[in-house]
């Protein structure tokens, strides 16, 4: 029985794993400037990127040359070509925003 219980909580354990929230701190960019991480995530690029989010290219967040996709992009549109750090869950390389910050 003590297995059995010690297996569930186990298992529970790991399913709850990506529920959990981390923090990420990087650019908001777009996903078409983002093919370039260095360019799309300097000071400069942040007229382009509002305007391209604007345009309706998604918002994406730049973290030390990683381009993360975002299941929510409307989360960071204000946030276009700021640096920003959010708390968010990861899933399949894929960003769920909680917060901006």
């Amino acid at each position: 029985m003590k297995r059995t219980v010690a297996l569930a909580t186990l298992a529970l354990t790991f399913t709850a794993v990506p529920l959990l929230a981390e923090s990420f701190t990087g650019v908001v960019s777009d996903a078409m400037c983002a093919k370039n991480p260095t360019k799309a995530s300097s000071p400069d690029h942040a007229a382009c990127a509002k305007k391209c989010i604007e345009g309706g290219s998604p918002a994406v967040l730049i973290v030390d040359g990683k381009v993360y996709q975002v299941s929510n992009p409307d989360m960071l549109k204000d946030h276009a070509g700021a640096k920003v750090t959010v708390d968010a869950s990861l899933d399949n390389g894929t960003l769920t925003i909680k917060s901006v910050k």
